[in-house]
C-alpha cells in the first residue's frame, strides 16, 4: 500500500513478477541518477545556448539545489507542480525533487490557471517551480493568485526575478549550502512510491495525474534506451516540451543521459531555430510529433543546413502517415523515421530500426517488454481475431494501475484484473507489429497535445451567449487535428470564435486548447442512444471546409 493516499499501487505478487524478472531494481530514481552523473563525469552532458555542462558540473547543480531544499524542509512524496520551458533549470529541478523523493507534476509551459489550480488543489502541492515570464505572459499574478487560494503551497520557487517571499533558483545555485552533501545519501526513498505525477491526455477536464513509480520509470527508460540504438557519443535535440513522457524519458533526457550521451535544449520549435543547431551540435537523434515533421520536411531552408549526423528522428503522440516518413528519409538520406506508440500512462511501442521498410512505413511499433500484456476487444470486451480492429488494453511492468485520486474515474477505466482501458484503437500487423486505427475517447489531438473535448465544453456552456456546445476535430494536414466548437446561441444572442477565445482566455485557459474554428448551429444531430453524434459534426465541418 502506497504511503500517499489516492495512489493505486502494483499488486504484490505483480511486483514480485516484475523483480524476478529483471525489470524492477529497487533502486530509486534520484539515487539512480546521480550513479550516472557521477559515472560519466567529465562528458559533456547538456547544452541550452551558450551554456555547456559536463555531468560532473550537472551533478553538483542538481546536488546543490536538492541540499538547499533539504534545508527547506522538503521530504519525500512532497508535490512540486513543475512548469519550466526547455531551459537547464527544469533538469536541475527535476534531478533535485527526484534526490529527496519529491514528486514533480509535470505542467507545460502553456497552462494557466485552470490548469495549475487544479494540479495544486489535486495533488495537495507545497511547491511550485516557473518561470518569472515567458513571452508576453507575466507569471507573477499567477504566482500570488495560487498562494491566496492554497495556503498550503509554501515554496515557490523561480526561474528569473523572485518577488514577494517566492525563491530565486539562480540564487540558490549561487550559493554553498550548510548541509554536507552526505545529507542526500541519508534520505531514504522507497522505489514502489511514485516518483513523477504525468499528465494524462484524457477526456474528462482538466488532465488527470499519472503515478509512475520509481521502479517502472528506470525500468521505461532503460526499455526504450533498449531499442533506440543511442551510444555514448550520440546527441538529442530536445524540441518537444521537456515534461512529456517522450522527450523526458521514452528514451528522451533521462535515456540520453544513462549512456553518457549529449542532450540539446531549445526552447523554439521552429525549423529555422533547429536546423543551425543539428548542423553545430551535430545531432543525431530528434524527437517529434507528426505536425513538426511535417513542417521540417516542408521548410524552404532544409536545404541549407548540413542535417547528415541525424541518425534516428522518433515520431510519437499522433499517427503518422507512411508518406511522411518516405519523404523525410528521402530529404535525409542518413536518417531512418522511428515511429513511437507511447502513452504517459505506460506503454511503450516502437518500431524497431532494423524492420523491414514496409513493417517501419506502415506500424506503430510493438511492445519494448515482453511482459506488456496486450488484448484488443470489442464492444462487449471479448478479444478480437487476430488482424481486425479492437480497442487495446495493456498491463505491465511500467503502465499504471490507477490515476491519482480519482477512484470513481478508475473504476470505469481499468478492469478488475488491472488491464487499462486505453480507448486507442488498433490491430495487429502480420509483422506482429500494431496499427493505430483512431480512438474511442472524445479527444482532439492537435500536434500530439491531446485536448479533452469536456473540458472546452464545460468552459464554454459558462459563457452567457451559450446554450449548448459541442466540440469536434477537424483535419488539418499540418497539426493533424484543430478543434471546431458547434455552438448554440440563446435565444435572441449570438456569439463569434473571438468572443469566444478571450472568453476562454479570460477563464485562464491554455492557448493551444482554444478552439480555432466556431459553426453555429439550431441544433445537434443525435446518435440512436440520444448522444450528439459528433461523427456527423466532423463530417459537417470537413464538407463546409471543402465547400469554401
Amino acid at each position: 500500500m502506497s504511503k500517499l493516499p489516492g495512489v493505486t499501487p502494483f499488486p504484490p505478487a505483480d511486483g514480485a513478477r516484475y523483480r524476478s524478472a529483471g525489470y524492477w531494481e529497487d533502486v530509486p530514481l534520484g539515487r539512480f541518477y546521480a550513479e550516472v552523473l557521477a559515472s560519466h563525469g567529465p562528458r559533456l552532458a547538456l547544452v541550452s545556448g551558450d551554456q555547456r555542462l559536463t555531468y560532473a558540473q550537472l551533478l553538483e547543480r542538481v546536488d546543490r539545489l536538492a541540499l538547499h531544499l533539504l534545508e527547506r524542509g522538503v521530504r519525500p512524496l512532497d508535490r512540486f507542480v513543475l512548469q519550466l520551458p526547455n531551459v537547464p533549470e527544469f533538469v536541475y529541478v527535476y534531478f533535485a525533487l527526484q534526490r529527496l523523493g519529491a514528486i514533480p507534476i509535470m505542467a507545460l509551459s502553456s497552462h494557466r490557471w485552470t490548469e495549475i489550480n487544479a494540479f495544486v488543489e489535486l495533488s495537495g502541492a507545497r511547491g511550485y517551480v516557473v518561470c518569472d515570464r515567458q513571452g508576453d505572459f507575466d507569471f507573477q499574478p499567477l504566482i500570488a493568485q495560487l498562494r491566496e487560494a492554497h495556503p498550503g503551497l509554501d515554496l515557490v520557487l523561480v526561474a528569473g526575478e523572485a518577488r514577494d517571499g517566492a525563491i530565486s533558483l539562480s540564487e540558490l545555485l549561487s550559493i554553498e549550502p550548510a548541509l554536507p552533501r552526505s545529507q542526500l545519501d541519508s534520505v531514504q526513498v522507497d522505489p514502489d512510491e511514485p516518483c513523477v505525477l504525468q499528465l494524462s491526455g484524457g477526456t474528462t477536464g482538466v488532465p488527470k495525474l499519472i503515478p509512475r513509480t520509481n521502479n517502472d520509470y528506470v525500468y521505461n527508460t532503460r526499455a526504450a534506451v533498449a531499442v533506440n540504438d543511442v551510444r555514448p557519443d550520440d546527441c538529442l535535440l530536445v524540441a518537444l516540451p521537456i515534461g512529456h513522457n517522450f522527450p523526458l524519458a521514452c528514451p528522451g533526457v533521462s535515456g540520453f543521459f544513462l549512456k553518457g550521451a549529449r542532450v540539446v535544449l531549445v526552447e523554439s520549435a521552429r525549423a529555422d531555430d533547429v536546423f543551425p543547431l543539428i548542423e553545430r551540435e551535430r545531432v543525431t537523434h530528434v524527437e517529434l510529433v507528426p505536425a513538426l515533421l511535417v513542417r521540417y520536411v516542408n521548410a524552404p531552408s532544409i536545404g541549407r543546413w548540413d542535417l547528415t549526423s541525424v541518425r534516428v528522428v522518433n515520431t510519437g503522440g499522433q499517427k503518422l502517415q507512411p508518406e511522411v516518413k518516405r519523404r523525410a528519409e528521402a530529404q535525409i538520406p542518413s536518417c531512418r523515421v522511428q515511429e513511437v506508440f507511447g502513452m504517459a500512462e505506460g506503454l511503450l511501442m516502437f518500431v524497431r530500426l532494423d524492420d523491414p521498410d514496409e513493417v517501419r512505413f506502415e506500424t506503430a511499433g510493438r511492445p519494448v517488454c515482453p511482459d506488456d500484456e496486450i488484448l484488443l476487444v470489442d464492444e462487449t470486451g471479448t478479444p478480437v481475431p487476430d488482424g481486425e480492429i479492437g480497442e487495446l488494453l495493456v498491463r505491465g511492468p511500467y503502465t499504471l494501475r490507477g490515476y491519482y485520486g480519482v477512484p470513481e474515474y478508475n473504476a470505469r477505466t481499468f478492469t478488475a484484473d488491472g488491464f487499462y482501458i486505453s480507448g486507442d484503437l488498433m490491430r495487429r500487423h502480420p509483422s506482429g507489429n500494431y496499427v493505430v486505427e483512431g480512438r474511442k475517447k472524445d479527444l482532439i489531438n492537435r500536434g500530439g497535445e491531446k485536448i479533452s473535448a469536456e473540458e472546452i465544453e464545460n468552459l464554454i456552456l459558462s459563457h452567457p451567449a451559450v446554450l449548448d456546445v459541442a466540440c469536434v476535430p477537424m483535419a488539418d494536414p499540418v497539426l493533424g487535428e484543430r478543434m471546431c466548437a458547434f455552438v448554440i446561441p440563446r435565444p435572441g444572442q449570438t456569439v463569434t470564435l473571438a468572443d469566444l477565445t478571450a472568453f476562454l482566455t479570460e477563464k485562464g485557459l491554455a492557448r493551444f486548447k482554444l478552439p480555432e474554428r466556431l459553426e453555429l448551429t439550431d441544433e445537434f444531430p443525435l446518435s440512436k442512444f440520444g448522444k450528439v453524434a459528433k461523427n456527423v459534426l466532423s463530417s459537417r465541418v470537413a464538407a463546409t471546409i471543402r465547400g469554401s
